[in-house]
């Protein structure tokens, strides 16, 4: 049976920390840390953010970065969201996010175009920061249990394929 590029790439690894030893829970932390920080509202930070939670929180390193570049669609994704949430905290005014009205912008005032969408983006920030820790929990409160059940599930096929193999090997004898 073929597996999915999905399956491989990123339920497979899951399955070798578990062997490896790693609790569903410390496993499920770093996938929700992973998660969340990885929908950081700011373009090529998440990696560096990934890697400072793994090492302050004792989270696994590996599985970490591999959700965080997995949900990097879903940051680009979230970008606007968190910007339009920004906005609302602090009553700012709306921005034009359209691509051609920002480059007229910085061809009109570059200085205030920078101040403009700097200023969106630490608003943006701050909404992500009222949204992270709870997503982060709740995230981990959801994938603690479905990874206690791929551990169990992992294990019985381990445990049925070293069953299979010591029969078959008793039968060769």
């Amino acid at each position: 049976m073929k597996q999915s590029w999905t399956y491989r790439k990123l339920v497979m690894p899951i399955i070798g920390l578990l062997r490896q030893g790693i609790t569903p829970e410390k496993i499920a932390q770093s996938l929700a840390f992973g998660i969340v920080l990885g929908v950081f509202p700011v373009l090529g930070s998440t990696t560096i953010l990934c890697a400072l939670a793994a090492i302050i929180f004792r989270l696994n390193l590996p599985a970490i970065q591999l959700v965080n570049y997995f949900v990097y669609p879903l940051q680009l994704a979230l970008l606007i969201p968190f910007i339009r949430f920004g906005e609302i905290l602090f009553h700012s005014p709306h921005v034009s996010l359209s691509l051609p009205f920002i480059f007229r912008m910085i061809k009109e005032n570059a200085w205030q175009t920078t101040k403009t969408y700097w200023t969106s983006g630490w608003h943006a920030m701050v909404a992500w920061c009222l949204v992270g820790p709870l997503a982060i929990y709740l995230l981990t409160k959801v994938l603690t249990p479905v990874l206690r059940r791929l551990e169990r599930a992992s294990r019985d096929v381990l445990n049925r394929t070293v069953t299979a193999k010591a029969a078959g090997s008793e039968t060769a004898v």
